[in-house]
């Protein structure tokens, strides 16, 4: 271990030198195309060639194939799977010279025709443009809808129907300095199914307010706000959806694809008021089809909507030839979505995603998958030339090489071309395999090149293969998946996945690192209760307007209106009208149960408080002392990154978020500082943490200090043991594990080698923290869920804060984590964005039904994944497995739980792990961290008897991989279920979003109360004062002790005849002028107020007359706070100033600039006339500038 941080010092190589980026792709398929004679005959007289015609080449050979045919004629290549298709698109695009643009992929819905689900917004959108460019291509310089060269689908793709004339919809376009009527355009985006909101947060919505739309494209990456002059346009530009703020350059155009393939027409919407009440079930779908409004598996129903429906193959382009990649494979898949469909049809309508009830599926049957073998004569038939693309080869004497030279190219009898190209050999990252693999191909005069998409990763690759002494080949980053060998040409193509049997995904377009601004928690229904700081607990009612007399007539303010319990027995309940200047003063309460009204005056509220306040005050104590001895000790501060750093970094197999690189930067930072570090990670489940752990762990080991990852469950340590020994695979790092799954012998020789520096990384459970385990040199501790450790563990985590940099990750943002992130006592970073390519987990909430369960697998296992099945009850664990098994015979069902023996549940997982099960009944063992990307169904029954963040993280289970995931949380139909577990999965239903862990966090105290997270004894006191405000309590105390001269935030009211109020016509939305009102309530400063004005413009346009007032009054308001004036209000004739007594001298003044100013000392008051009072109404009277400009000078008269 001494030794360790020298053998990176003196290891720095940069593999940078022999990494090849100038080799063409190209020049490669020229190479082939010159020596491979029966390659070339293939390209060059492709359409001279038997139909069908099947050809002998592997996997890997088919992207160049593609390639090289379509310089002379359009290719349509049809593969099994989704996954294949994307794979080919990747790899195709390496092999063609042209614009890669020309290469395009025809998706496939993730859902079946029939099922009351809808395909992804960005898939149709997708879908929409290929469909565009087949029947409508267009030449020029916007490539969007540019002819395509090769098109490849999945064979899921060509076997469904689709809308007939689907390709004659236009996408509308968005063009500065074009005309198009607002109207027009929301009746173009409703027509193309985007969903019409307040606020534009996902793919598929639009907003409208005043001369601005807001548009998120589903094949945008960030939604685009369009602001109109009259009907011209004229501003494009994208925003970030997380605060609605604009960014970058003006954009010239947009296209808004459609969202969904069904069109809702004036046609469409007639059709469906017309099928209401004839369809069992539908009736609610109708209706909202009718009204234009795109609702959720709205497609199952288009075989009643539209008129007819055609095959895909209609729209492939005449002359393109038709490649299919493994036939067979294709032909079962087909069979098995066939009748997978077919089960579903039945199925899908008895649970629908809603949780209604159905019945009666749909009888007619057009939108159906058609015959794999049927669409293949189809086309046969329209002259299109098929060519089978199979990994078998040939008997030698059956094989030819093409083309007869002599009778004048007529084409051979024979069908059947062999290419003499094969795969190469499974290495599966066997050091001496690929070792001996490679120099046997060099010593046969082969050209090597070895292939990875990721820098970092091919940069590894030639170094391990270097090390074994071979160093003719030639490294090339790129996209192509699959390798082969030409043993005409002499080439030799190793790919990643070749060599080691992964891949990696190549770095995307680093995107600006961007962060969410703070959740604002004032989400606000009428009836909602609310916590006012100095009135205590009240109802909600609503907004509410009211005129009062200004200077220029009468003026609108706006108020909350707050309903209290009556003061007197019988009486009617009292109202309280709450300023929107004064939106600082109230939160929404948040607790388990519905709370007592509190009456206005009484002195319970400030009972209660003073309790919450003096507890408070312990709990800061508390954390101060223990944060102020941390601050105080001196840690170990690591060094900057090395290149092994970043060579770690860039083998990455996925792109980073920006909240990930941001976050990766303050972790380094403080692990750079002389202080130690204690930093919070709060990201929901699947967003990356681990990496951040993983990056921090190596730049410790890389100063030779040792590494701690402690995780609450021994499958969570499994799990990360795996991450961390792949990730630092060819680094000369030690990562052992401590948990159940190791052996007594296994453990003491980790013990050994913690003590010894042997072992640099240690992953294990509580079992850790045991004292006799000593580290040689410990610098950091990784803590993962922190939160599920018992209270002795915390107290031994608690010590090794005040020494070691200790860095915690958190799934789950749980208020004990909300309330030290206020307090700023410890350092946070939020992952809020998810991964590129992680997808929303489509939810569905209904009765359990034994036909619904199987059509579930079934759908899973057909394209190759596995399924999670919870049921948590050990007792009867057995018998739901052998229903599963009943119900889908084919598939290879295993039981785990927390009670089997280690051996036993190790076994399971790992059998699990490597897809020896398809599906895994389990109990909530796996809730925590378990990372499967190949599992993506997810079903829970009795999801009634769970809890709401459990039911998060379950969900958490799958979606981690590239294919769409589904959650079916089922309930027994049979049984009565209580209203809180019913508004458990109502929540956990409509919070599908990625990152929406927030809210359900938020939403589970509501449910369930704060004890059970935070403990009894904080309990109570939040339950009496509501979470926000506990949490600010906290804020306050934590701040006085810090600084001890800390003043109190005081609260001002300024009441003057001014119109200062956001107007309806500007944001017409209760909720969001709720929210603009909040954030100037809440600005501390002019630099807040300028940000607020910039984001208002941003988002509505030039602020209007009284707003900007508005503004005006929240910079006297400011004055007011630092001279410690409460409120500033006009009563009669009279100004009255509350808060301030005045030296002697300034009062005399005073009372000489304003003749007849009184001042009374007992209430700190003084009373001015005011120059304004008599001539309210008049014409002449002050302006409402010249109103708060005489209200400024008199406050700087009273500083004076």
């Amino acid at each position: 271990m001494a030794n360790k941080s020298d053998f990176f010092a003196n290891n720095m190589s940069d593999s940078k030198d022999f990494i090849n980026s100038n080799v063409s792709f190209e020049n490669i398929l020229k190479d082939i195309l010159d020596k491979n004679e029966a390659f070339k005959s293939l390209v060059s007289n492709v359409l001279d060639f038997p139909n069908p015609l099947t050809v002998a080449s592997p996997l890997g050979s088919r992207p160049a194939i593609a390639a090289a045919i379509s310089k002379s004629s359009p290719v349509v290549l049809i593969t099994p799977s989704g996954r294949d298709a994307s794979d080919a698109v990747s790899s195709i695009r390496d092999w063609y010279d042209g614009d890669p643009q020309d290469i395009a992929e025809l998706e496939a819905w993730e859902t079946l025709p029939h099922e009351r689900l809808s395909p992804r917004a960005d898939t149709v959108a997708s879908r929409m443009s290929v469909f565009r460019r087949l029947k409508h291509p267009q030449s020029g310089k916007n490539r969007m809808f540019s002819p395509i060269r090769v098109l490849v689908m999945p064979v899921r793709s060509i076997i469904q129907p689709v809308v007939e004339n689907i390709s004659d919809v236009e996408p509308l376009v968005f063009e500065c300095g074009k005309e198009v009527p607002i109207d027009s355009a929301v009746k173009r985006l409703v027509e193309n199914s985007y969903n019409r909101v307040e606020l534009v947060m996902n793919r598929g919505e639009f907003a409208v307010r005043g001369g601005i739309i807001d548009v998120f494209s589903p094949t945008m990456n960030h939604p685009v706000r369009i602001e109109f002059f009259g009907d011209e346009i004229d501003t494009i530009k994208q925003f970030h959806a997380s605060d609605q703020r604009t960014y970058g350059e003006n954009i010239n155009s947009i296209w808004a694809t459609a969202c969904r393939e069904l069109q809702l027409t004036k046609d469409i919407q007639n059709r469906a008021k017309s099928l209401i009440g004839k369809i069992q079930n539908a009736d609610e779908m109708l209706e909202s089809i009718s009204n234009a409004i795109p609702v959720e598996g709205m497609e199952s129903l288009l075989p009643a909507l539209v008129d007819k429906m055609e095959p895909v193959e209609n729209l492939l382009p005449k002359n393109s030839i038709i490649l299919i990649s493994d036939p067979e494979k294709c032909r079962r898949a087909a069979q098995d979505l066939s009748r997978t469909a077919n089960e579903f049809l039945a199925a899908s309508w008895h649970v629908a995603a809603s949780g209604r009830g159905a019945g009666a599926p749909i009888t007619f049957d057009q939108a159906s998958f058609l015959d794999f073998d049927e669409t293949l004569a189809s086309l046969e038939n329209k002259n299109h030339q098929v060519i089978n693309l199979t990994s078998f080869g040939s008997d030698k004497s059956q094989a030819t090489v093409g083309l007869k030279e002599s009778d004048e190219n007529k084409i051979v009898k024979n069908s059947r071309l062999e290419l003499s190209i094969k795969s190469p050999q499974e290495f599966r990252g066997d050091n001496e395999k690929i070792s001996s693999g490679i120099s046997g191909l060099i010593a046969n005069g082969f050209k090597v090149y070895i292939i990875a998409s990721a820098y970092g990763t091919l940069s590894r690759l030639s170094r391990a293969i270097q090390s074994t002494g071979i160093f003719d080949f030639v490294p090339i980053q790129s996209q192509i998946v699959d390798g082969f060998i030409d043993e005409q040409s002499k080439i030799a193509i190793l790919t990643e996945r070749d060599l080691t049997g992964k891949t990696s995904s190549a770095s995307a377009l680093k995107t600006p690192r961007r962060r969410r601004k703070s959740i604002d928690l004032l989400d606000l229904k009428p009836g909602d209760f609310v916590v006012h700081d100095q009135h205590g607990i009240g109802k909600f009612i609503g907004m509410r307007q009211r005129n009062i007399k200004t200077s220029s007539g009468e003026a609108t303010r706006e108020y909350l209106e707050i309903e209290y319990a009556p003061s007197k027995r019988n009486a009617p309940a009292d109202k309280l009208f709450i300023p929107t200047d004064q939106l600082d003063l109230v939160s929404k309460y948040i607790g388990a149960e519905i709370p007592k009204l509190n009456k206005l005056g009484g002195s319970d509220w400030a009972a209660t408080k003073a309790k919450a306040r003096k507890h408070v005050q312990e709990v800061a104590e508390d954390l101060i002392k223990l944060y102020s001895a941390r601050a105080s000790t001196k840690g170990f501060a690591f060094s900057s990154d090395t290149p092994w750093q970043k060579e770690l970094e860039d083998a990455f197999p996925y792109q980073e978020t920006p909240d990930q690189l941001t976050t990766i930067d303050e972790v380094k930072q403080d692990m750079q500082k002389p202080i130690p570090m204690d930093r919070l990670i709060c990201g929901d489940v699947g967003f990356g943490k681990t990496e951040i752990a993983v990056r921090a762990a190596f730049k410790a080991v890389q100063d030779g200090k040792q590494v701690v990852v402690l995780a609450p469950t021994t499958l969570l340590v499994q799990q990360h043991y795996e991450t961390f020994t792949n990730r630092f695979s060819g680094f000369p790092v030690t990562v052992a594990a401590m948990s159940r799954f190791q052996s007594a012998k296994e453990i003491d020789a980790t013990m050994q080698g913690i003590e010894s520096g042997q072992v640099d990384v240690v992953v294990g459970t509580h079992k850790l923290l045991n004292p006799n385990i000593k580290f040689k040199d410990l610098g950091l501790v990784i803590i993962d869920e922190e939160q599920r450790f018992g209270v002795e563990h915390k107290e031994t985590l608690k010590a090794l804060r005040t020494n070691v940099d200790v860095l915690s990750l958190s799934a789950t943002p749980i208020p004990r984590t909300l309330e030290m992130a206020v307090t700023g006592i410890r350092e946070m970073s939020t992952l809020a964005t998810p991964p590129e390519d992680r997808l929303p987990v489509l939810t569905y909430v209904g009765a359990y039904e034994d036909a619904q369960v199987a059509a579930c697998v079934k759908r899973e296992l057909l394209r190759g994944g596995q399924v999670f099945y919870v049921h948590n009850r050990v007792e009867d664990i057995s018998k739901i497995a052998s229903n599963i098994q009943k119900l889908v015979p084919d598939a290879r069902v295993a039981i785990a739980h927390g009670k089997m023996g280690e051996k036993q549940l190790d076994t399971i997982i790992r059998d699990f792990w490597h897809r020896d099960i398809d599906v895994l009944v389990c109990t909530t063992i796996i809730e925590t961290g378990l990372d499967i990307s190949n599992a993506n169904t997810l079903i829970v029954d009795h999801a009634d008897r769970f809890g709401l963040s459990q039911l998060h993280q379950l969900r958490g289970r799958v979606g981690r991989g590239r294919e769409r995931a589904y959650a079916y949380f089922l309930y027994d139909p049979t049984k009565p279920m209580t209203q809180q577990a019913h508004d458990r999965l109502a929540t956990i239903a409509q919070y599908t979003a990625l990152g929406s862990g927030f809210d359900v966090a938020m939403k589970d105290l509501e449910l369930r109360g704060t004890g059970n997270l935070l403990g009894d004894a904080q309990s109570g006191h939040i339950e009496g004062v509501g979470f926000d405000l506990y949490v600010r309590m906290v804020s306050e105390a934590v701040e006085k002790y810090k600084e001890p001269d800390h003043k109190e935030s005081i609260s001002v009211s300024i009441d003057l005849p001014i119109e200062a109020s956001i107007p309806v016509s500007y944001i017409d939305s209760d909720k969001l002028r709720l929210e603009a009102y909040r954030k100037l309530a809440e600005a501390q400063n002019d630099e807040d107020l300028k940000e607020i004005f910039n984001e208002l413009s941003d988002r509505y346009g030039n602020p209007p007359k009284s707003l900007q007032t508005l503004f005006d009054v929240a910079r006297l308001r400011f004055k007011a706070k630092q001279m410690g004036i409460n409120q500033i209000s006009m009563q009669g004739k009279t100004v009255r100033v509350i808060g301030v007594d005045p030296a002697q001298s300034v009062w005399m003044r005073l009372s000489r600039i304003y003749r007849g100013a009184q001042f009374k000392p007992v209430t700190h008051t003084m009373i001015f006339p005011s120059p304004f009072a008599s001539v309210l109404g008049d014409s002449s009277s002050m302006s409402e500038k010249e109103i708060v400009e005489w209200a400024k000078q008199l406050l700087e008269d009273i500083d004076w």
